[in-house]
């Protein structure tokens, strides 16, 4: 069963067509693709499935609801959530404090004890390497990552959208992440992740889109769709990271 459902999905900037014409679907349970060079139109279709930005033209539906243009915060609470190429906390509260709001505003009818053991929880899930009480203004991009993961995950989420989660990651820590995202995914998440790093895509993601120009050049099978000679000319052939 299709979770996410985009037809004909468009976003103009003035004359500048950042997303054109997208249709895909997401199903329950899996792990997602979507790659395309820098510039394809990925984080802004990211925002418009995430509330942050209006679509000029064609439907998103998620979890069986029409949420085109649906503001962030009511899709945070039907059970999108998402991180960001750059980690946004509140920087001078604490790794705890980040994940409390999350938690609270995720689940308003959390009381204020199950929020700080939701918070908690999350933290411990995530394997934050730094004391709670440390300021999020004193962590390190690798750090950061992992508590925009434990916000994301907090507000209990359907959907999960990563934005270049892996960017800047070591080869170990490659392979972590790598077993995090699947426990996420066998746990009930579903996850679209725009990446890229091929190595994580072809081990994580069953399926693949690929956008160039805004547009959807490729879609299906993530093996399949890497050896599409019309992605590897726009993208792999310069960019694949083994």
């Amino acid at each position: 069963m299709a979770l996410l459902e985009l037809s004909g999905v468009t976003k103009r900037f003035g004359g500048l067509t950042a997303v054109n014409n997208v249709s895909f679907n997401v199903e329950a349970g899996e792990i997602f693709g979507l790659i395309g060079p820098n510039g394809a139109g990925k984080s802004t279709l990211l925002n418009c499935l995430a509330g942050l930005t209006k679509p000029n033209a064609g439907t998103i539906r998620f979890d069986g609801h029409d949420t085109t243009g649906m503001s962030a915060d009511k899709m945070c609470r039907l059970g999108l959530g998402r991180t960001f190429q750059i980690p946004r906390p509140f920087p001078r509260m604490t790794a705890f404090e980040n994940v409390v709001v999350s938690a609270a505003f995720g689940d308003p009818h959390l009381s204020r004890s199950g929020v700080s053991d939701r918070a908690l929880e999350m933290i411990e899930y995530v394997e934050f390497p730094r004391p709670v009480g440390t300021l999020a203004n004193h962590l390190n991009v690798v750090q950061l990552k992992r508590l925009d993961l434990a916000r994301a995950l907090a507000s209990k989420p359907k959907l999960l959208l990563l934005d270049e989660f892996a960017a800047g990651l070591t080869p170990s820590e490659l392979t972590d992440i790598a077993k995090l995202l699947r426990r996420i995914r066998d746990d009930g998440t579903t996850i679209l992740m725009v990446e890229h790093v091929m190595r994580l895509i072809l081990d994580l993601c069953g399926n693949l889109s690929v956008l160039q120009y805004g547009e959807l050049i490729a879609h299906g099978n993530a093996t399949t769709v890497a050896q599409d000679p019309r992605v590897r000319e726009a993208y792999l052939g310069h960019n694949y990271i083994l």
